[in-house]
């Protein structure tokens, strides 16, 4: 039996910034048509060199087919990825269009796009307007005609724990192999499995090697979550009910794995566990309700040296472990812009040392805290609230 720990579901919940700005004046169309938009713009997370943030566009007028929101930086931001929607940039201008199932919007409609970004450590401010289809946001609802007045634009904060509303269900009755990419478009996939904690149970989706998984809601029951065979990258996947494991990652020599934005609830046992060789990096995720969120294999008949980096995450109890690592066998943790919730008596262990065996035994557990060798972190780098 591998050695896991049991965990529920992550919510990661760090707002820094927020914009509402309204009212987007249609391009061409009858004299009368009623156009306008609410935009809010949040930083999820932040650290050194590097942020996510989540913008919210709601049309609060006329229904769109297709929409283009663009705004500009004022203090050197980039932007490196994005999801839910195709992001370019020139300069400090930013263009945000929409994907193929989320350009429909309906009255009251709205549709979140997030991206990962730089900045300059120094200062990151919130972008001062927006606009939509080349018309800037003003405020309220307006027809088309000149010279309307305009709405002062109202204040949203942003979202807190919020989850992903599915676009659509998809019925799951085996494995599902992934290659190359695979687009979930933000539906529901499931189900497969009993939702129990045996590790028998089939995989929802099977990446191979250079595989990416992104904008995916699993759905429980999940059966053994995602299996990566070697360097996969998991982008903006969210785990409703984690049932087993959430990931597994497996694979020899060096593979680099990403988890990258995302959530998961609900994991009794373990949230992600590592059974192969190379280094895996979580970034941008949040969990709730989980018995320990990362674990390296601690009785694997193949075992390795183990590297995980934790970063800009939010992990609300209850929440037993951060990271369970093997010592014996040179795994390192990493921490960093970790924030804990509803834990004012400390008690969930950022990183619990072992030492790990191939014979199938349950591993010794040796210690617990920083070292500033296996275990690497300060106080600085977490956030309790």
């Amino acid at each position: 039996m591998l050695h896991r720990q049991r965990r529920k579901s992550l919510v990661v919940v760090a707002a820094a910034a927020t914009l509402a700005a309204a009212g987007v004046v249609a391009t061409a169309g009858a004299a009368q048509a009623a156009a306008g938009c609410r935009v809010s713009y949040a930083v999820a997370s932040q650290w050194a060199g590097g942020f996510s943030a989540n913008v919210t566009l709601t049309n609060v007028g006329d229904p769109l087919t297709s929409w283009r929101l663009t705004w500009s930086f004022g203090a050197g931001q980039t932007v490196t990825q994005a999801w839910n929607a195709t992001v370019t940039q020139s300069g400090s201008s930013v263009t945000a269009t929409n994907v193929s199932y989320n350009g429909n919007l309906a009255t009251n409609a709205s549709a979140t796009l997030g991206f990962n970004g730089t900045w300059n450590n120094s200062s990151n401010p919130t972008p001062s307007s927006f606009a939509v289809n080349g018309v800037t946001c003003t405020g309220g609802t307006s027809p088309t005609t000149p010279g309307n007045p305009t709405t002062p634009p109202p204040t949203t904060p942003p979202p807190t724990g919020s989850w992903p509303t599915p676009t659509g269900q998809v019925g799951v009755n085996g494995t599902i192999p992934v290659s190359g990419v695979f687009d979930g478009g933000m539906r529901r996939y499931c189900c497969i499995g009993d939702g129990s904690q045996e590790e028998s149970q089939d995989p929802m989706f099977q990446l191979a090697a250079g595989a990416t998984l992104q904008n995916v809601i699993i759905g429980g029951p999940a059966g053994d979550g995602v299996h990566c065979a070697g360097s996969c990258t998991l982008r903006n996947v969210w785990w409703e009910d984690v049932g087993e494991d959430a990931a597994t990652f497996r694979g020899s020599g060096s593979p680099t794995f990403l988890v990258d934005g995302g959530g998961a609830r609900s994991a009794s046992d373990k949230v992600f566990q590592h059974n192969g060789a190379g280094t895996l990096t979580v970034q941008n995720f949040q969990a709730t309700n989980f018995g320990t969120f990362y674990r390296s294999c601690g009785n694997c008949s193949t075992q390795y040296k183990r590297n995980v980096v934790i970063r800009n995450s939010t992990l609300t109890r209850p929440g037993n472990t951060v990271a369970g690592i093997n010592v014996n066998y040179g795994d390192t943790a990493r921490f960093s812009g970790i924030t804990i919730v509803n834990d004012s008596s400390r008690s969930m262990v950022i990183c619990r040392k072992y030492n790990g065996n191939s014979s199938g035994d349950e591993p010794t557990q040796v210690g617990t805290g920083a070292d500033g060798t296996n275990c690497i972190y300060s106080s600085s780098d977490l956030t309790y609230r």
